[in-house]
């Protein structure tokens, strides 16, 4: 069973052995939404199943008000989640099985498919790990890709869904505790955007800059060696404990743009045994759609 992360070796055994396993491609650009398909086609690892940010991994949009529909989402933010209700009917309709193994990579250094590893564990389902190097790494390694369409192999089937095994922030419960009584210490904000969207020097996708009072930054793309792999577990952990500076690991709730590209550090602390932290999903966008809401910079 493979819960954090997965090495190319032990995924090409994985598959070798014949063992119910399903593979997940989420490549993705968040300034071409059609580009990630256009890269699964182009060339994927064979018998994984493309997993669109917008169209699986978040909750549909309405065009006209750009808000999903009452109901159907389980966070705000630019990319808000579908309800648990919701992504267990995809999961099942592609074959995802309770207890089957998962794995999912992307080409982005983890930064689309950890949003599929985490909405699996939201589920209930422990069974899901990052392939580490992405694709980069598979084809690397010599492993073989296939191009063009995948149509899922296995049935569809009923994915029941499961109790939470990791935390969702809302932001509510965010707003509470970093302000008045409830900013007792218990919580400790991440933001995993890079330092000049941190400090309110440039926003590319949101329409106010800056970040939310208090929290620290640690951009995602910093778990990651030269080659694309997470670090070793020994230095992730020293620079989260280096970051954290005396603070609880398990106070710990991240967020970046919309609730993507914080999963990286989620799964970098997990994989440095910090523990299992939580997840603002609606993240800045969420936080920073309503002008009351204090914003720091610099």
């Amino acid at each position: 069973m493979y819960t954090t992360l997965i090495t190319v070796a032990q995924l090409q055994t994985l598959l070798a052995s014949g063992q119910a396993c399903k593979v997940f491609d989420c490549s993705f650009n968040l300034t071409d939404a059609q580009a990630g398909e256009v890269m699964y086609a182009e060339s994927h690892i064979p018998g994984a199943l493309y997993a669109h940010l917008d169209k699986h991994l978040s909750a549909a949009k309405d065009p006209v008000s750009g808000k999903p529909a009452a109901g159907t989402s389980a966070s705000g933010g630019r990319h808000p989640l579908p309800t648990r209700e919701a992504f267990a009917a995809w999961l099942g309709s592609v074959g995802v099985a309770n207890g089957m193994q998962v794995v999912v990579y992307d080409r982005q250094a983890a930064n689309y498919c950890g949003r599929l590893w985490w909405m699996l564990k939201w589920v209930g389902h422990e069974n899901v790990a990052v392939l580490d190097g992405g694709l980069q790494a598979w084809q690397a390694a010599g492993g073989a890709v296939s191009s063009g369409p995948q149509e899922p192999q296995t049935p569809a089937d009923n994915f029941a869904l499961a109790p939470e095994l990791i935390g969702l922030a809302t932001i509510e419960s965010v707003a509470k505790r970093l302000t008045g009584k409830a900013a007792d210490g218990t919580q400790t904000v991440i933001d995993a955007r890079s330092g000049p969207r941190f400090r309110g020097e440039v926003e590319p996708l949101d329409p106010v800059a800056g970040h939310i009072p208090g929290a620290l930054n640690r951009p995602f793309g910093d778990n990651m060696d030269d080659n694309g792999h997470f670090k070793p577990a020994d230095q992730l952990r020293a620079e989260f404990v280096t970051l954290l500076a005396g603070r609880d690991p398990a106070s710990v709730v991240h967020h970046c743009g919309s609730g993507v590209s914080a999963v990286p550090n989620i799964l970098a602390m997990e994989i440095a045994g910090l523990g299992r932290t939580s997840l603002f999903a609606g993240s800045w966008s969420e936080w920073c759609a309503d002008p009351a809401r204090p914003v720091a910079q610099g």
